[in-house]
């Protein structure tokens, strides 16, 4: 068997929820299509409607909300009450894994009016929003200002709040590192009532530096200060086909991003914006992106493609076309460049609706699209759910750059899933230790992509149904994801953490570092008030007793066993 050989599964019998599934699509055309694009449109005219008020008056419903929260959290009982959570549904959350832990008894805390932005500071270069602001709604503000946001995740409906406590990441994240790196303060309520201002160097920075990734587990953020760019009219894109074994695939878009000799700050040998898809095993197109100008798009010669339009062909079909006709160079309006993937849900839109990227249906029907994810899984049973995780792949498995070879190579072995989306990310060395941090000593390694102040990381996006469940073979989700978080262990990777997690909590805190996090979750009245992040993000259902008994041993035990030296 050669390195690249998957093994031989049995074929798999079908059940009724196979035939669910694949008949999913009326229930989304009927049902999820119409809904979707109405919460979408009304959503849009209370966006309009925040935008008209003045800075004072969206200041001043925002302190007014503020104190809502901290009346609500002073109302709660510790002796009687739940942890705190907030009252948002579970099914709204944009990412795949159950919120289980809102099955126990717990303490709402409605954060719903927290959805606007609240200042766009050009003098400062700093947007001020509040945590439900989506990127769809953020881009319409700032581009028109030929403003951005330094990190622009693709989907609309992804949230400044979910990109911070969780994970956020673009085709910038090699010039500016992920999401959270981009905020230059956050608001945050404590669990005893205080709202405090975190910034890198004020009294809070402890606090500063834990909040990203904890998963809203140490106080409740209300707004966040975020990092603008100047930005221009249209994105010049470069598609360019690649042919290969995935080792040199890899190598191909390793080059795309990091020069070789080193420079990697130099603006001139490296791009604004880089991705690369595989489509096959031997087929990628390697992209790049560089900010142009209006009076260069329209010059005589040059082609603008306006992905934005309904009609257009989904962006991942688009440029598999490279791979037809060779290299070939575009401008793309930059708002719609920040979303291409956001009308195909990547590529995750075909599953749904297997007719949905064909010309009549794009043509009739595609100004309706995408499907809320929200609504998908609203309208997904438990057995339907759990389908999914079986046999459905969504995960991020977060490398270092130099190991992305190795990384496409396993994820071929164990998953066979295609497209794959390969996305860089810087993780800076900063002055403590976070929950994700580079590994250490990588600043003498003159490694390809690395910095003295940055390691460079690579996202490989798998999304899609694995190459067995395509094929009716046997798969087991559950395992292969086990394998992968093993995989990622054992070479200083990460998951996202929306993403389905089979860790348990002693495996959980080794792939991340407790340190800075249990410290503030100590210093900042947050245990015993909030759940811990490895509670909130553990498959399955869960008590009100088991979280609280969990969090004790989770105090006594995991922690002392993490202290003790190797």
């Amino acid at each position: 068997m050669s390195d690249l050989d998957v093994p031989l599964r049995p074929k798999r019998k079908k059940v009724w929820v196979d035939y669910f599934v694949q008949f999913r699509w009326i229930l989304v055309i009927f049902i999820v299509l119409p809904i979707s694009f109405s919460l979408y449109f009304f959503t849009y005219l209370g966006d309009v409607r925040s935008a008209w008020k003045s800075y004072k008056k969206r200041q001043k419903e925002h302190d007014e909300n503020v104190q809502k929260v901290v009346k609500r959290l002073k109302q709660r009982n510790p002796a009687k009450d739940g942890l705190i959570c907030t009252a948002r549904k579970p099914w709204i959350a944009v990412g795949m894994r159950n919120v289980d832990y809102k099955r126990a008894r717990h303490f709402e805390v409605d954060l719903s009016a927290f959805r606007n932005i609240l200042d766009i500071d050009k003098d400062r270069m700093i947007a001020k929003v509040e945590p439900l602001v989506n990127m769809g709604q953020i881009s319409r503000a700032t581009v028109p200002l030929n403003l951005a946001l330094a990190v622009v995740p693709e989907l609309d409906d992804l949230t400044v709040g979910g990109l911070i406590n969780g994970y956020g990441i673009e085709g910038s994240s090699h010039l500016y590192g992920l999401f959270s790196d981009t905020v230059v303060a956050y608001e945050i309520v404590l669990a005893d009532g205080r709202v405090v201002r975190a910034t890198k160097d004020n009294e809070f920075s402890d606090l500063f530096y834990a909040i990203p990734w904890s998963q809203g587990t140490i106080g409740l953020l209300v707004a966040a200060e975020i990092k603008l760019i100047h930005v221009k009219e249209y994105m010049k894109v470069t598609y360019k086909p690649f042919r290969g074994t995935l080792r040199e695939i890899g190598q191909a878009y390793m080059d795309s991003l990091a020069p070789r000799d080193g420079d990697q700050d130099n603006p001139e040998k490296v791009p604004d914006f880089v991705e690369t898809m595989i489509y096959t095993p031997s087929e990628a197109v390697v992209m790049s992106g560089r900010y142009a100008s209006k009076e260069e798009a329209k010059k005589k010669g040059s082609v603008i493609n306006q992905i934005g339009w309904w009609f257009k062909p989904w962006f991942y079909q688009h440029a598999f076309t490279a791979l037809k006709k060779g290299e070939f160079v575009e401008y793309i309006p930059t708002r719609d460049y920040y979303h291409r993937h956001t009308r195909s849900l990547y590529w995750e839109g075909k599953l749904i609706l297997p007719f949905a990227d064909q010309w009549w249906f794009r043509l009739l029907l595609g100004w309706m699209m995408p499907p809320k994810v929200s609504l998908l899984k609203a309208t997904q049973g438990e057995a339907i759910r759990n389908y999914y995780h079986e046999m459905h792949i969504i995960q991020d498995m977060l490398v270092p750059l130099y190991k992305v070879c190795d990384a496409l190579e396993w994820a071929h072995r164990e998953f066979e899933v295609y497209p794959v989306w390969l996305c860089p990310h810087r993780i800076f060395k900063l002055p403590v230790k976070t929950m994700i941090f580079p590994e250490p000593g990588f600043e003498f390694q003159n490694r390809q992509g690395d910095t003295k102040y940055a390691q460079m990381y690579t996202d490989v996006g798998l999304y899609y149904a694995p190459g067995p469940v395509l094929r009716g073979e046997a798969f087991d989700g559950a395992e292969a994801v086990r394998r992968m978080e093993n995989w990622l262990l054992e070479n200083h990777g990460f998951q996202a953490l929306y993403a389905v997690s089979e860790l348990n909590e002693k495996d959980f805190w080794k792939m991340y570092d407790a340190g800075l996090y249990e410290e503030c979750r100590k210093k900042y009245g947050a245990v015993g008030t909030f759940m811990t992040v490895y509670y909130k993000t553990k498959k399955g259902r869960k008590s009100e007793k088991e979280v609280r008994e969990a969090e004790q041993a989770h105090l006594e035990t995991t922690y002392a066993e993490m202290e003790q030296p190797n």
